[in-house]
């Protein structure tokens, strides 16, 4: 690159940023370096490093990004894919964006599957399927089955598995919790079940991010008037479809885990216990079916 392109580059970046920082974005010159490397069909790397060359159609990709990028949809449905568990997930409007969080769920799960000679698991809410995959990947001794009440979302899932090379493990179902909706039949007994389920309480979705409150599905983020509204439907269907000695895992929002333990403790499952994520949160809940 030469000094006049990599001056031009610059200029690119600092304009860039100052519109992303004029629309509130919390880190515009990391949002601005993010979208011109995608934009230029790079890695972030490649900025510093020389390997960046923005031609006129690039130039117009990063002004369509910045604007949308100004009006709070996330980065992750811009460039249509989010990291997760050293996992490339693509990600479009109709799914969540996989959170950091949500690994202390795929890493408990993964911990408890290791001695478990082919477990059957079941990934409730699958979303953009970044649970399952990272298990499947993970864990290849496992049978697999997710499920979503969004045909959409099944879709982005069933696109990822196959990306990742685990579509031939995964059984994917349209259904809501455990009543399914495509006419495959019953679910089943399973050694595992985890979910991420909706948990944010009605009230508090005005108050969200922007990027999260107008861009995400709603239906993967309202819990009900308290947030456990999926807890109560989950708890009372534990026992017709987890195994004698299943496992029951869920993540769960800052504040619930003592309410989410006591509803599986009352739909007689034990063993419960609870993980924290990096920011010390107890994010995961989980509890054991006892043998008959």
């Amino acid at each position: 690159m030469s000094p006049d392109e990599r001056a031009s580059l610059g200029r690119t970046l600092t304009d860039a940023a100052a519109i992303l920082a004029a629309a509130g974005i919390d880190t515009p010159r990391f949002d601005a370096e993010l979208l011109l490397a995608a934009a230029a069909g790079a890695d972030r790397a490649s900025l510093y490093s020389g390997g960046v060359k923005l031609d006129d159609a690039a130039r117009e990709r990063l002004a369509e990004m910045i604007e949308l990028r100004a009006r709070r949809m996330p980065l992750a449905y811009i460039v249509g894919r989010r990291e997760f568990f050293s996992l490339d997930i693509d990600v479009a409007p109709g799914v969540l964006i996989p959170r950091p969080e949500t690994e202390t769920l795929v890493a408990a799960a993964l911990s408890l599957m290791r001695d478990r000679p082919g477990p059957r698991v079941l990934d409730l809410g699958c979303g953009s399927g970044a649970i399952v995959i990272a298990l499947a990947v993970n864990a290849p001794q496992a049978r697999y089955v997710a499920s979503d009440l969004s045909e959409d979302a099944l879709e982005i899932a069933a696109h990822n598995a196959a990306r990742h090379g685990v579509a031939g493990r995964i059984e994917f179902r349209h259904a809501d919790l455990f009543a399914p909706l495509d006419g495959a039949g019953e679910f089943g007994r399973f050694d595992l079940i985890v979910s991420n389920p909706p948990y944010i309480a009605d009230a508090e979705l005005a108050g969200l991010a922007p990027e999260i409150r107008d861009f995400e599905p709603r239906v993967a983020l309202a819990g009900g008037a308290d947030g456990l509204d999926f807890y109560r439907r989950l708890a009372r269907a534990l026992n017709a479809h987890l195994a004698p000695g299943g496992t029951a895992m869920v993540e769960v929002g800052a504040g619930q885990a003592r309410q989410v333990a006591a509803m599986f403790s009352a739909a007689g499952l034990t063993e419960i216990e609870t993980a924290r994520d990096l920011a010390g949160v107890e994010r995961v809940v989980r509890g054991v079916k006892p043998t008959e």
